[in-house]
C-alpha cells in the first residue's frame, strides 16, 4: 500500500536537495567564474559536508535501502529516498503513490533572488539558466516529476527570451520571486510577454518561499531573552516570529498583478503560491475588494476590471496551506477551487504525516467530497494545465 492509499493525489510542493556543485556544474563558464560559494554551495560548513557524505554511504547500503518503504515519511532531507539521487526519485514516487510532484530546489531561491537584485544581470540570468538546466535534468528520469524553472524579472528586455528558454528546456512551471524586482513593478506592461508566453503554453507562474527578499527586521528578535532555535535545532531557518512575515511580499505582488490588470488581460494564466501558507488569502481577498471599492472612482485601472479583484484570485490563483493550518477553513472562506495538497517532500517542515493532518482539517470543517477531491487533485490539474502530461492528468 502506498502512502496515498490508492487515492488520486497530486503533490504541489516537493524538493531536491542540491549538492554543493549542483548549480556550478550546469553553469556556463562566464557565470561559473562569478559564482562564489554563497551561490554554488548548499550550506557552508563541515557539518553539512559530513551529512552529505553520510547520506551517500547510506543510500549505497542495501540494508539502509531495505527500509525505504518503512521509513518513507520519517527520513528527511539528505536521508530521504530520492532527495538528491535522481535515479532513486521514481522509487520514492512509487512509494508515495502521488500521481505527480511539482519539484523545486531547496537552497537556491534566495540566491537566485539575490543575484537578480545584485546589479549584475548577466550573473542573474546565467544562474537562472543553470538552475533550469539542472532541475530539468533531475526530473528527466520520470514524467511524473514536474520541474520548476526560474525567470528573473529584473531586465525587462531579457524576460521573454528567458521564459522561452525555460519552456524549451522542459520546465513545467515558471517561478518568479515574490519580492518586487529592482526598479519596476512585477505588473510592468513590458512583462506582458512573460504572461502571454506562459498562458499560450498552458504553464503556470508560481511563487515559493525563499523568494521574499529582505528578511524580517532583525531588531524584532532582540527581546532581551535567549535566542530561540528553529525547528531544525539551529538558527538558519524560520521561527515563529519571522514565519509571520512570509506571506506579505506575495500578497503585495498579487495585489499589483490584479489591480494593474495582469489577471484581467491574461484570464487563462494560472498562478500558484507554494509553501507560503494560505490563511492569509481570505483577508487579502476582502482587503483587495475594499481597496477597489474605495479607489475605483479615481482609478481607471480599477474601472477596467470586469470582476471583483477577489474573483480574479478565485479564478486564477492556487495556494498550498501548510499542514498545521486549517485547510478546511481556507476552503470555506475562499471556495473549493483554490487550495491544493502539498507534502514538502523530503523536508522536515512537511511533517511525518501531512495527509493525516489535512484529512483531519477537512473533516472537521465538513467540506463536501467535491472540495476534498479538488484539494487533493483537481485544483492541481487546473493549475498545471498543458504542462501536466495527458496520461497523468487523466489517471
Amino acid at each position: 500500500m502506498t502512502y496515498a492509499g490508492g487515492r488520486v493525489i497530486h503533490d504541489a510542493d516537493s524538493h531536491i536537495m542540491e549538492t554543493p556543485d549542483w548549480l556550478a556544474s550546469y553553469a556556463d563558464e562566464a557565470t561559473r567564474s562569478k559564482m562564489n560559494l554563497d551561490y554554488s554551495g548548499t550550506h557552508s560548513g563541515e557539518s553539512n559536508d559530513r551529512l552529505l557524505d553520510r547520506a551517500r554511504a547510506d543510500h549505497a547500503d542495501p540494508q539502509y535501502r531495505a527500509e525505504d518503504e518503512a521509513q518513507l515519511m520519517l527520513r528527511k532531507n539528505w536521508a530521504a529516498t530520492g532527495s538528491f539521487l535522481a535515479q532513486d526519485r521514481p522509487r520514492a514516487l512509487d512509494l508515495l503513490g502521488f500521481r505527480s510532484q511539482l519539484v523545486f530546489n531547496t537552497f537556491h531561491n534566495g540566491r537566485l533572488m539575490n543575484a537578480e537584485h545584485s546589479g549584475d544581470l548577466d550573473l542573474a540570468y546565467g544562474m537562472a539558466a543553470a538552475h533550469n538546466r539542472a532541475i530539468v535534468d533531475f526530473c528527466s528520469v520520470d514524467e511524473r516529476l514536474l520541474p520548476v524553472g526560474y525567470v528573473p524579472l529584473a531586465d525587462l528586455g531579457r524576460v521573454e527570451a528567458a521564459t522561452t528558454e525555460a519552456l524549451e528546456l522542459g520546465c513545467a512551471a515558471l517561478m518568479i520571486a515574490s519580492a518586487c524586482p529592482p526598479g519596476h513593478s512585477p505588473s510592468h506592461i513590458a512583462l506582458d510577454p512573460l504572461w502571454a508566453t506562459a498562458q499560450d503554453a498552458g504553464v503556470p507562474v508560481v511563487f515559493h518561499v525563499g523568494g521574499e527578499g529582505k528578511p524580517m527586521n532583525r531588531d524584532y528578535f532582540e527581546n532581551g531573552l535567549p535566542p530561540v532555535p528553529d525547528f531544525h535545532g539551529g538558527d538558519g531557518n524560520f521561527r515563529s516570529i519571522d514565519y509571520m512575515s512570509i506571506p506579505y511580499p506575495v500578497m503585495q505582488t498579487l495585489a499589483v498583478l490584479v489591480i494593474d490588470g495582469v489577471f484581467h488581460r491574461f484570464p487563462r494564466l494560472r498562478f500558484g503560491a507554494i509553501e507560503l501558507g494560505a490563511t492569509w488569502l481570505p483577508g487579502l481577498m476582502k482587503n483587495i475588494d475594499s481597496a477597489a471599492e474605495a479607489f475605483r472612482r479615481n482609478e481607471e485601472r480599477l474601472q477596467r476590471l470586469d470582476l471583483q479583484p477577489s474573483e480574479y484570485l478565485q479564478r486564477q490563483l492556487r495556494v498550498t496551506p501548510y499542514p498545521h493550518e486549517d485547510a478546511g477553513w481556507v476552503i470555506e472562506q475562499c471556495g473549493e477551487d483554490v487550495a491544493m495538497f502539498s507534502s514538502d517532500y523530503p523536508h522536515v517542515e512537511g511533517g511525518r504525516n501531512p495527509l493525516k493532518r489535512f484529512d483531519r482539517s477537512l473533516e472537521a470543517a465538513g467540506v463536501p467530497q467535491s472540495a476534498i477531491d479538488k484539494f487533493y487533485g483537481a485544483n492541481f490539474v487546473d493549475l498545471m494545465g498543458a504542462a501536466l502530461p495527458a496520461s497523468i492528468a487523466a489517471a
